[in-house]
């Protein structure tokens, strides 16, 4: 039984696919598996990986039922190593990357979570538009908090779910990843890397920033767009809802919350106008409140029709 296992969860991504799984396969630790999860793809996913798969570290899984949460689920099922390491099906490790997440495990048995540094590969050609600041630069996948290993106690901080690991006990201990969060096909989902912060810290783990963890993603052409930026925000505020649903912070407070944060987003979009950068990803950040709201609303709508038919 290997240690670690290196996890791919993919859909339809042939594009990035086959370099995400040449990186894992070229690591510079000795006792490893690599396990891709295909997604419900319907794309060259299988062939990509088909044509390794006479290497015999790779091993191929098909999941019909769509939801990256569901996928690193089954990822998990399909191995015994007691540390799961989840590579995201667009990003690249770096020779190390394995031996570095092994040995900040073996190094502090209260590790229950551990991510690295992130760098972004971008499109050849391109150059970054000036209005994606370095906070919008992290939602294309960027995360470097320096060059010394971090525990952290702010859940704000939490790793990239790109360059992500897990103790398998932990995992165990709280179920599994939370089907509700994460994304689902093209929905985008997210917060469930935070919420697994959260509980591993009142659990009383531990979750470290390892800097030569390092990986790097590529940002696709599809993202260098405004509204790519604002489509994820509206879903990262509609995730937000949810992990308050599950903590039990919901009610009127809610509305409060969500308030005072678009008055915030929208005075800085305006106090910011003359800086590209800050002024859309203030308003970026106003617009994600608004779908934060709507959901809280629908909850509520939801809340008081269940309780009407009880």
């Amino acid at each position: 039984m290997s240690q670690i296992a290196a996890i791919i969860c993919t859909h339809n991504r042939d594009r990035y696919l086959g370099a995400a799984i040449d990186s894992l396969l070229q690591q510079n630790y000795p006792d490893y598996e690599v396990i891709v999860v295909d997604n419900a793809s319907s794309d060259r996913t299988a062939e990509v990986v088909h044509s390794r798969l006479p290497h015999p570290r790779l091993k191929y899984i098909y999941e019909p039922v769509l939801g990256l949460s569901v996928a690193r689920n089954r990822g998990a099922k399909e191995t015994q190593a007691e540390i799961l390491a989840y590579l995201d099906d667009d990003a690249e490790a770096s020779p190390q990357w394995l031996r570095e997440i092994v040995t900040a495990y073996n190094n502090n048995d209260q590790l229950a979570i551990a991510g690295g540094k992130v760098t972004l590969i971008w499109p050849e050609g391109i150059i970054p538009p000036n209005w994606i600041s370095e906070e919008l630069a992290g939602g294309l996948g960027a995360y470097d908090l320096g060059n010394e290993i971090i525990y952290l106690d702010n859940p704000n901080l939490t790793p990239r779910g790109l360059n992500y690991s897990l103790r398998r006990s932990f995992l165990e201990q709280i179920g599994g990843f939370d089907p509700n969060l994460g994304r689902v096909g093209k929905n985008l989902l997210s917060n469930e890397e935070l919420f697994m912060t959260e509980l591993a810290i009142a659990k009383g783990w531990q979750v470290a920033y390892l800097p030569n963890a390092i990986a790097a993603h590529n940002v696709s052409p599809e993202r260098l767009k405004p509204g790519w930026f604002l489509s994820r925000s509206w879903w990262q505020g509609i995730s937000e809802c949810y992990r308050e649903e599950i903590a039990g912070r919901t009610g009127l407070t809610q509305f409060n919350r969500g308030g005072e944060r678009l008055i915030r987003g929208l005075y800085k979009t305006i106090k910011y106008f003359s800086n590209p950068a800050l002024r859309f990803d203030n308003f970026t950040y106003a617009y994600g409140q608004i779908g934060y709201l709507k959901a809280v609303v629908q909850n509520m709508l939801h809340l008081s029709s269940w309780s009407e038919k009880s």
